[in-house]
Formats: structure tokens, sequence, C-alpha cells
């Protein structure tokens, strides 16, 4: 790393995940030490996060040669947008690559992947559970899965030895993110998969589920997932041996699991606390709400897996599925006061 600061390049700074990651290295306690760069689109929100000592630069995912340079400029990239955006991770690598010919140091990238998902159309839950110490099981991710070919970019940016490749897996991340940079208007309060449902059964006025709910999801709250990029990044600085990158270098985020039935039942719940709703269960979503709502069943898959690597690190998530669906009811309020149409779940 450099000798001096080290030295931060952060997209998605605007996002949910990202801002949340963010609003936590701002308080890391060596942040004296820390330089922060983050991409944004917007030139107020870009004055904004100047006003908390955050560098930026203007432009997106289609700016590849803002992307370049700025990566090639840094020790370490937090990539927290797009998980499907290859142009853009080939441009961040291609800067990585530059700046290890010029230091001979290895830049450390920390890219976000949304847990995969196998269909299940709500009628069934999941077989096997997969850690993340299964390095055979990511390995056989088909190619042409969502995301997968950016990962494979990152990962053989990571076999050629020019960076080090740490890729995390979020489950269901909850959780209204109230931090300061939320709070600034700078970042995104909500998450896309429960609002999503909860906007959806508002203007249907009944909780809904994709066939019989019976598909299962892990979750995790947003500060624990923040947490984990920087006790990821504390355990790479101080050479932990745990800390490995590459095809070893998946991490999972979760403390819990929950059916989609239960979620939806918790929405309900809330409905008829808050006189929205006098039913008492959930009922299934037909094909055209379907479409009208998220544009695929996506809320009927599943997507399973165990955080074992993370927690060998010492990642110490608190809040738990209970807590998860207890928050309904608060989001279902937030969310009713804003209206707003249906988001699509990506």
């Amino acid at each position: 790393m450099s000798q001096d600061k080290v030295k931060f390049f952060i997209t998605g700074a605007t996002g949910y995940i990202g801002g949340s990651v963010l609003a936590q290295l701002l308080k890391h306690p060596k942040r004296d030490l820390f330089e922060y760069t983050a991409l944004v689109r917007s030139p107020e929100k870009a004055e904004k996060l100047k006003e908390f000592g955050v560098k930026t630069v203007i432009g997106s995912f289609t700016d590849e040669d803002v992307l370049t340079e700025q990566a090639s400029k840094v020790d370490v990239v937090f990539s927290l947008a797009s998980a499907d955006h290859l142009p853009a991770m080939k441009a961040i690598l291609k800067g990585m690559k530059q700046q290890y010919e010029r230091t001979g140091v290895t830049p450390i990238l920390i890219h976000t992947v949304s847990m995969f998902a196998e269909d299940a159309h709500g009628m069934h839950a999941i077989e096997k559970v997969v850690s993340d110490l299964d390095v055979q099981v990511f390995d056989q991710i088909p190619r042409a899965r969502i995301h997968r070919e950016v990962d494979l970019a990152a990962l053989e940016g990571d076999k050629h030895g020019y960076v080090r490749t740490h890729i995390i897996y979020p489950g269901t991340i909850w959780g209204i993110a109230d931090h300061e940079l939320a709070k600034a208007g700078i970042s995104n309060w909500h998450s896309d998969q429960i609002p999503a449902l909860i906007r959806a059964s508002l203007d249907r006025k009944r909780a809904g589920v994709v066939g019989e709910g019976k598909n299962v999801w892990n979750d995790v709250h947003w500060e624990d997932v923040a947490m984990l990029y920087t006790t990821l990044f504390d355990a790479i600085e101080a050479k932990n041996e745990l800390a490995t990158h590459g095809r070893e270098g998946t991490y999972i985020a979760e403390n819990g699991y929950h059916t989609m039935y239960q979620v939806a039942q918790a929405l309900q719940q809330a409905f008829i606390e808050l006189g929205i709703s006098k039913e008492t269960e959930p009922t299934p979503f037909t094909g055209e709400e379907l479409q009208k709502y998220f544009g695929n069943d996506y809320l009927g898959t599943n997507a399973l897996c165990k955080g074992e690597r993370s927690r060998l690190i010492g990642w110490k998530p608190q809040k738990t599925t209970e807590e998860l669906l207890a928050s309904i009811k608060t989001e279902v309020e937030i969310l009713r006061r804003k209206g707003g149409p249906s988001t699509s779940v990506t």
C-alpha cells in the first residue's frame, strides 16, 4: 500500500450498500490515515460528500476512462455498484494493473455480488446450504449465470497477480439505513427486496408471495454488511492469513434465514395492525401481478449460504431474522407515507 495515506476508490457510494459501507469507513479508527474518492453521477451529492471529507469524481460506469484513471491511483477499490457491468469492471482492472506495474504493490479489490439464486417459483426450499468455504461450488457457477462474467473478470485479475480480489455475497439486506450519509440525502435509505414486496403489497392491499412462499433466503442487516467490508479490509491490512483472496476469497454476509412466506405473513400482520387489510393470510401473486410489480418471479427463488469464512476473519453480525420480521411494520409505515410506484427487484 502507499507509504502515506491508504487511498480508496469507491463506486456505489450513493446506493444502499455503498452508502452504508462508506458511512462505516468514515467512522474507522484509522480514518485520518485514509483518503476516500467516490464516483458519483450527481454534482449536488458530490458537494455534500465533500462536507464529509470525501473526494469525488463525477461519472458513471459508462465512463471507462474515468474508472481506469481513478483505479490506477489507489490502494483499494470498493466495487459497490452494479455487479453486471463487465466493461466497467474491465476498466477498473485495467487501472489497478497500471497501479501494480507502477508500484510493484498489489492493490485490493473488494467486489459485491448478490447471492446466487436458484429457481423455485416459491414452491420448495433449498436442499443444500452452501458454505463460503466450499470453493468448488463457487468454481462451478456457470458463466451464463447473472453476475458471473464480472466475477470471472475480477478473479482473472487475481490469477494473474496484479490485483487481490475478494468477493462479498450479501443475502437479503434489510433495515432502514439511517446513517449520516442517508440523513444528508446522499445515499439510499432502503434496500430492494423487502421494500419491493411491501410496495407491491400496498398496491394490492394484501401481502403477496410467489407460489407458496416456501423458498428460503439468507438475511443480514445493513450495519452488519457494512461491518463485514471493514472487517475484511482490516484483516487484509493486518496480513491475516485467513483473509484469503481469488478463488478462495468468497465471503457470505448472512446472520439467519427466512422463508418468503414468513416475511409476507409479518407484512400481512402489519397491514392488519395499520388498518390496511382485515385478511389474516397473504395470497400468491398472479402472473400478471408478477410482471406488473417485478417483471419476474425473483422473489420465489432460493438463496441459502453460510458465511463461515466471513466469521473466521472476525466478523460478528448482531441483527437476527426475528428482528428483521419485527422491523417490517416500521418499513411499511415509512413506505406508505412516501408512496410511489413499485420497483423491480434486480
